[in-house]
């Protein structure tokens, strides 16, 4: 299966349609390719107009639930990817994501919910999706999101 469908049946799975608008909130562009890099904006877990998994990781939020919205996060940015260059066959590389997680106190587990993003970019794009990361928490981030992921992808030159 190609990476596009391989990327649409996970999609399904979380029902996030790919065809949906990204939405942005301000004076900025969720994508930006430079050359041969493409530069993702940070990645909230919305699907449609809502913000799935708001809330405090370690409060309100499990971390499984945490996982699922990092995964989302990671849905959104390929999505970008594809509709700004036709396919994610022209993905080469990931060389980083950075993960934030609104964590309570006394929650430590942030990378195990940044392998929720991680996880989506390895099942679509093999060990092309293998990537450098960092998971930091937070007190707060844009919407209550639970999380948010920026990325860096880089492209095969056109």
């Amino acid at each position: 299966m190609t990476r596009d469908g391989l990327l649409q049946q996970i999609a399904n799975e979380f029902e996030f349609d790919l065809t949906e608008e990204i939405k942005v909130g301000g004076n900025y562009r969720p994508v930006v390719v430079d050359e041969n890099v493409a530069y993702i904006s940070g990645q909230i877990p919305r699907v449609g107009d809502v913000v799935r998994f708001a809330g405090v990781v370690g409060d309100d939020i499990s971390i499984e639930d945490a996982r699922r919205a990092a995964a989302i996060a990671a849905l959104r940015a390929l999505a970008l990817v594809l509709k700004q260059c036709g396919s994610l066959e022209l993905i080469s590389a990931v060389p980083r994501i950075t993960v934030f997680v609104r964590s309570s106190p006394d929650f430590i587990k942030q990378s195990e919910v940044a392998d929720g993003a991680s996880d989506v970019l390895y099942a679509v794009l093999g060990d092309v999706g293998v990537h450098t990361r960092t998971s930091v928490g937070v007190a707060q981030l844009p919407k209550g999101a639970s999380v948010e992921i920026d990325f860096i992808f880089r492209l095969k030159p056109s």
